[in-house]
């Protein structure tokens, strides 16, 4: 099991996501699940949002990546590019998410890029691909936010 501490993001895009006046107390944590998997983001922006994810602790009863960890992980890192697209006036609600598994893993830490397909001013689309150690192709995601205006 992972430590239960909050999602890290590093100092200079917090000082970055600051400077903007988006309000770090409601993007600053991935939440309870992304905590509980491990993943924790490398970069991120508007465009794009690269994290990584530990397979260990998100495997399958046979020892291979469950599939929903790659899920979870393509929703993570696209709602998080989306919530920096919508800014401080929005918030990303994830309307659809496919993924596809193109090959199992039993190790390692993978990582994960999100990158815009499209920037509109009520929907964000990203494309995510999940590569392995070796930078092998394990999962490609596709996931699109309704960006709500905050109540």
């Amino acid at each position: 099991m992972h430590d239960q501490t909050t999602t890290t993001f590093p100092q200079e895009i917090l000082d970055e996501w600051a400077a903007t006046g988006i309000d770090l107390p409601a993007v600053f944590s991935l939440g309870a699940l992304c905590d509980r998997m491990g993943i924790r983001i490398q970069h991120a922006s508007a465009d794009r949002v690269v994290g990584t994810l530990p397979v260990e602790g998100n495997a399958q009863p046979y020892g291979l990546l469950h599939g929903g960890a790659s899920a979870v992980l393509a929703e993570s890192l696209g709602s998080t590019a989306a919530a920096l697209h919508g800014g401080p006036t929005k918030y990303p609600v994830g309307v659809d998410l496919n993924c596809t598994h193109h090959r199992s893993v039993r190790s390692g830490l993978l990582t994960g890029v999100a990158t815009a397909a499209h920037l509109g001013r009520t929907t964000a689309t990203y494309e995510i691909v999940v590569t392995d150690e070796t930078a092998r192709r394990v999962c490609t995601a596709r996931l699109t936010c309704l960006l709500r205006t905050a109540d």
